[in-house]
C-alpha cells in the first residue's frame, strides 16, 4: 500500500512537470501557469520526500545499501 501511494506521487511529480513543460512552450513567457506548476512539483517532491524518510522511520520500506 505504502509504495503505491509512493507510486502515484512519483507519477503526480512527472504530471507536474509535462504540465510545467506544455505551459512554458504555449504562454511563450507570458502567463505564470509554468511557474504554478513547477511550484507545485516541487512541493510534492518534498512532500514525497519527507514521506520517505518517515516510511523508512517505521519500517513501511527498507532502504536499500544503508546499514543503520
Amino acid at each position: 500500500m505504502f509504495k503505491l501511494l509512493v507510486m502515484l506521487f512519483l507519477a503526480s511529480v512527472l504530471f507536474s512537470l509535462g504540465s510545467g513543460l506544455y505551459y512554458m512552450m504555449k504562454d511563450k513567457g507570458k502567463g505564470d501557469r509554468a511557474v504554478k506548476a513547477l511550484t507545485w512539483r516541487i512541493s510534492i517532491s518534498i512532500f514525497l520526500f519527507v514521506l520517505l524518510l518517515i516510511g523508512a522511520q517505521f519500517g513501511l520500506v527498507e532502504p536499500h545499501g544503508v546499514t543503520p
